[in-house]
């Protein structure tokens, strides 16, 4: 497998699409910021006997406003990083990416994206290569904002995957009920929901595990054939150049910080020690790859 680091340009970078802060100056120009409809695009890998494909859902445009990266250093500091990365300081350009396998029996997605009236593509992207939602056999569910559950309705308000066994652990599905942003997705997908507790197998080839401090319940999965594997992990982090760069730094979006801190610091350490080939849903697209100790962090590196 041949990895390669990120050239240092303005490449994507990829974050959580929900509840969007409105930057100060947004009434100049609001089309600098939000969401931002991406062409179909899938980009496939072998894993053993499956096939993956990573569907590109959308982009997303945060401003650089103190409040969601690094949201306990200054504004100032994490532009010294994107600078350093050599992307604009002003803003965050992420995307959000949904992962899909199959083989002859099982057909999975890790989480959905976007909601269609917020410029998720999810289902136009399934058609666009010939795969029928209806075929969907399992979703699995990292955590419940709007930018992981909303395509789990169509554009009529509907179930999207009405086959589908829908995994996610208890906490989270008892989170997603209290939310009023997840009320109507709740209330439709209730009877297809399959809750588990702890960590373990919850599909053929498929494990969670907790990732706590984002939300609730969040959680990681590992996908395994025939001896390979690969980790879905959630949003562990955001920002290839900031969340690897300076871990330690508080996300605004996790609703427990310091835990959010914990856990990043140690799981990174982790895969990066094994090597792991992770999917990072809102690293730059396709999302694949690995990452290595880099200074008093770590880097991306994407697979070619």
């Amino acid at each position: 497998m041949t990895m390669s680091r990120i050239p240092r340009f303005s490449a994507l970078v990829l974050f959580a699409a929900f509840s969007l802060p409105v930057p100060a100056h947004a009434d100049e120009d609001q089309s600098e910021f939000g969401p931002q409809a991406v062409p179909l695009e899938a980009i496939g890998y072998p894993l053993g006997s499956m096939r993956l494909l990573s569907l590109h859902d959308e982009n997303l445009v945060l401003p650089n406003d103190g409040k969601i990266f690094g949201a306990d250093v200054s504004p100032q500091e994490v532009a010294a990083v994107l600078h350093a990365h050599d992307l604009p300081d002003d803003r965050i350009q992420v995307s959000i990416n949904v992962l899909y396998a199959e083989n002859d029996k099982r057909h999975y997605l890790f989480d959905t994206g976007m909601a269609p009236a917020a410029k998720g593509n999810l289902l136009d992207n399934l058609a666009a290569h010939d795969i029928d939602p209806k075929a969907i056999t399992d979703i699995f569910i990292t955590h419940s904002h709007p930018d992981h559950v909303g395509g789990l309705l169509d554009a009529q308000g509907e179930p999207a995957f009405p086959n589908a066994k829908i995994h996610m652990a208890a906490r989270e599905w008892a989170y997603m009920k209290t939310t009023d942003v997840n009320a109507a997705i709740a209330a439709k997908i209730a009877p297809q929901v399959v809750t588990f507790d702890k960590a373990g197998t919850v599909a053929p080839g498929v494990t969670a595990f907790p990732l706590p401090g984002h939300t609730p319940g969040h959680s990681g999965y590992r996908l395994t054939s025939k001896g390979q594997s690969i980790i879905d992990i959630g949003d562990l982090v955001h920002n290839w150049a900031v969340s690897l760069a300076k871990p330690d730094w508080a996300m605004g979006f996790d609703g427990d910080r310091d835990t959010g801190k914990a856990t990043r610091r140690a799981e990174l350490a982790r895969l990066a020690h094994a090597h792991s080939l992770i999917f990072a849903t809102h690293f730059p697209y396709p999302g694949i790859g690995t990452i290595a100790p880099e200074g008093n962090g770590y880097a991306w590196q994407a697979k070619e």
